[in-house]
């Protein structure tokens, strides 16, 4: 269980600072109060859950512990996270593989986000339930780019509403063992 933390760390050894004001208008209430975004970059350990926590926030420490759960119970001993370290510039992700890519939780100051590729087969499907899907969850999934080996749609994971698109988008990748 990830503790609920409702401070921000300062910048220090093993973060780093970006500006993003182009995804300002998306973020939430809680990451509106921070104008840069930052991601874990020390190389020379992976992330504890507490140092994602207190990243994130507490907000979107619940959503991350809840995406967690959400794998663990509808794919039990299919996926474990790995933590990928990606170089100065992307910091450490959480990926869920098997055989192929099935999500990457993305933590970020006071935001989270979750990879999804998706081959041709999964986006048809995928394109059938975005009338149903959030406002944000649809913009996100219609403005990502498709390359030869799918279409990788980054979702900034803001409201629990958003985090239930997410949750349907992944059924769509992979079926749940229930």
């Amino acid at each position: 269980m990830i503790p609920a933390v409702d401070r921000v760390l300062p910048v220090g050894r093993g973060w780093t600072r970006r500006v993003d004001l182009g995804n300002a208008a998306s973020l939430s209430e809680e990451a509106k109060t921070v104008s840069e975004s930052e991601r874990l970059i020390d190389d020379t350990k992976q992330p504890t859950m507490a140092e994602v926590a207190d990243l994130i926030g507490a907000q979107n420490a619940g959503r991350w512990s809840a995406l967690l759960g959400f794998i663990d119970t509808n794919y039990p001993g299919i996926f474990a996270g790995e933590w990928l370290y990606g170089g100065k510039k992307h910091g450490w992700t959480l990926r869920f593989k098997k055989s192929k890519s099935f999500c990457t939780l993305v933590p970020e100051r006071c935001r989270m986000k979750v990879l999804i590729v998706f081959g041709a087969a999964e986006r048809e499907k995928a394109e059938a339930v975005l009338p149903m899907l959030t406002s944000h969850a649809r913009e996100d999934y219609l403005q990502a780019t498709t390359y030869h080996d799918g279409k990788w749609v980054l979702i900034d994971v803001d409201t629990g509403d958003v985090l239930s698109d997410v949750q349907r988008l992944l059924e769509i990748k992979r079926r749940p063992r229930r």
